[in-house]
């Protein structure tokens, strides 16, 4: 599963403007994240090394999934075919059958371009559209709520991934 693996900075901690720092941390942890999988080899991605069964592939499929249900299907409204389609008939991640890792992280990435594109300069305080994941205006969360929580999605599965990854090879996180 090739990524760049460039040093990753942290954003520059003169950001002051929440919009900025937002997608700056996003766009951070949307490139930490495969980072920690480059350089595992196809067995270890599809190998869990934790009692509760997730393996390194299906985090990074769920996250192209959550980037879907809160920004297409929830903050935009959209129609979302199978916006839970991260998840088997045992509600447990998934890959489908016969997805390349190659794959996976292509669709990652195309979804965090989209999401990117998506939210460019809209308002954080802007609501989020019903007819989707919401069905009332008053619960519709703000755009700055949908991407903190996209935030600290990221920043705990970043996280797992550091003890998953120190487990299977015993590259440590930073």
């Amino acid at each position: 599963m090739p990524h760049p693996t460039n040093p990753i900075d942290e954003p520059p901690y003169v950001l002051t403007d929440p919009h900025h720092m937002l997608g700056a941390y996003l766009d951070y942890f949307r490139t930490v994240v495969p980072d920690k999988l480059d350089g595992l080899s196809e067995h270890e991605l599809r190998t869990s090394r934790l009692p509760s069964g997730w393996t390194p592939l299906e985090l990074l499929h769920h996250l192209t999934h959550v980037e879907r249900r809160w920004l297409r299907w929830g903050f935009l409204g959209e129609a979302v075919d199978d916006p839970w389609g991260d998840r088997g008939p045992d509600d447990r991640w998934r890959v489908p059958e016969g997805m390349s890792p190659d794959e996976v992280l292509a669709r990652y990435e195309e979804q965090c371009a989209w999401s990117r594109a998506a939210v460019a300069g809209v308002p954080l305080e802007r609501r989020a559209a019903t007819g989707g994941r919401f069905t009332t205006e008053a619960e519709a969360p703000t755009l700055g709520w949908i991407l903190f929580h996209l935030l600290q999605e990221y920043a705990r599965h970043a996280g797992q991934l550091d003890v998953v990854r120190e487990l299977a090879d015993g590259t440590v996180g930073e």
